[in-house]
């Protein structure tokens, strides 16, 4: 039986012409793409079609339902799992790409009754799921929310919220012409659990009243520590070549690897042993980068270890960047230097390594005081990027920035546990 709590937020909000007519709108967009073939082109590109519709029969009833979209958000959940768990709760975990359900497997596996792909929002699949779940209650992680299965759940008085909450200022300028009806969706949302200020400064400017936000700080910290104490430190020690540093550019996307590249290539005018590790955020990449490499002597990562003189390695598989950081010198942080808004930041700087990235890191607002604190350096071209490389081998250097990221963590932490207290005072949990 869900928290009287809970209902009466839900129910404090009537629905609005806004409503009505954005979803009526909204409905008649998603009908008309899958009347129009929009299934079958989902089938050709998506795997997973049973879960996708909704049809979940067979999976336990009354378990608490986490959404997580891709290896991001995944990670954000995991200790929002763990602490579920100690309280007795058990819970279900839905991704929508492949690489995410990857993810939850390695992190969430054992914890989880079950892992499944998400239904896409249409009206009937989201009902079928519902009816087959009777979810205890609803965690969206960071970005997700979906208009037709936020409407069923307060429908349902099922308790929903949004964990990890994030809305770039970038994302809220897109959603504000159309700010009266996010302004509905967003109310289906018992609590909106947000990162930092700023984000709930920009749900704010989308008409989210104050009672439904609460700022909890970043779910990652939590679950990046909690990786690092059950991580490998040495698990990419032989990667390195002699004494010669070792750099990483993690989740790159195309157009950064060329800057990527050139600056390692005038690294290597002075440093001749380094090597580099290339991390493309989507795998299937990983054979065109290396072709890019050329003519520097290159390696697939699924190829190991077929030579042992490579200069530049692409990785080909997913779950290992982590660890790839742990062994670093120096990391380039993708997603920067082209306006997608970055990856993040804090993996790297963890392990108290020269952390680098562009311009463009809107998805992580904390990225300014990062860089105030020394724990991450901005760079715009492939000189900036070889300039600070160049600058690892110095002692001195080092020793900052391990101290500046230790400060960076040490202001941080709590995030996960915050947002569990919150949420789990609306599922009936006792003390």
């Amino acid at each position: 039986m869900q928290n009287m709590e809970a209902n009466q937020t839900q129910d404090t909000t009537k629905k609005t012409w806004a409503w009505w007519l954005g979803m009526a709108l909204y409905r008649v967009g998603i009908n008309a793409f899958f009347a129009g073939g929009g299934l079958s082109r989902l089938r050709r590109k998506y795997s997973g079609l049973d879960e996708r519709t909704g049809q979940l029969e067979g999976t336990p009833e009354g378990r608490l339902w986490v959404h997580a979209v891709s290896v991001g958000e995944v990670q954000s959940a995991a200790p929002l799992f763990r602490l579920a768990r100690g309280d007795g709760i058990p819970c279900v975990l839905s991704t929508v790409t492949p690489t995410g359900r990857e993810m939850a497997e390695q992190l969430i596996g054992p914890v989880a009754d079950r892992i499944f792909y998400n239904p896409w929002d249409r009206p009937c699949y989201v009902r079928r799921a519902l009816d087959a779940l009777n979810p205890r209650g609803y965690i969206a992680m960071e970005t997700e929310r979906w208009p037709n299965l936020l409407a069923e759940l307060r429908e349902r008085r099922i308790p929903a919220f949004l964990a990890n909450g994030r809305l770039s200022l970038r994302s809220m300028k897109k959603l504000r012409p159309q700010a009266a009806f996010w302004r509905e969706v967003l109310s289906c949302f018992t609590r909106i659990l947000v990162r930092f200020e700023e984000d709930a400064e920009h749900f704010r400017a989308l008409g989210v009243e104050d009672k439904r936000l609460v700022v909890t700080g970043d779910c990652k910290v939590g679950a990046l520590i909690a990786r690092k104490k059950e991580g490998d430190p040495e698990r990419f020690a032989g990667l390195r070549r002699k004494d010669a540093p070792l750099f990483v550019a993690g989740s790159t996307h195309q157009g950064e690897e060329t800057v990527v590249l050139e600056a390692f290539r005038s690294v290597l005018q002075t440093k001749p042993d380094a090597r580099l590790i290339v991390v493309p955020r989507h795998p299937e990449r990983a054979p065109v980068v290396a072709v890019e490499s050329s003519p520097l002597e290159t390696e697939l990562y699924s190829r190991l270890p077929s030579s042992a003189n490579w200069d530049v390695l692409v990785v080909d598989r997913i779950g290992v960047l982590f660890d790839l950081y742990a062994a670093a010198d120096a990391a380039f942080v993708g997603g920067s230097l082209i306006p997608h808004g970055g990856q993040n930041m804090m993996e790297p700087a963890l392990f108290g390594v020269q952390t680098t990235h562009g311009p463009h890191t809107f998805n992580f607002p904390d990225t300014a005081r990062m860089d105030s604190l020394g724990a991450a350096l901005l760079v715009q071209n492939a000189d900036e990027l070889g300039d600070a490389w160049r600058d690892v081998g110095n002692a001195k250097t080092r020793t900052s920035y391990k101290k500046a990221c230790q400060a960076y963590f040490d202001s941080l932490g709590g995030a996960p546990e915050r947002t569990w207290e919150v949420i789990r005072k609306f599922l009936s949990v006792a003390p």
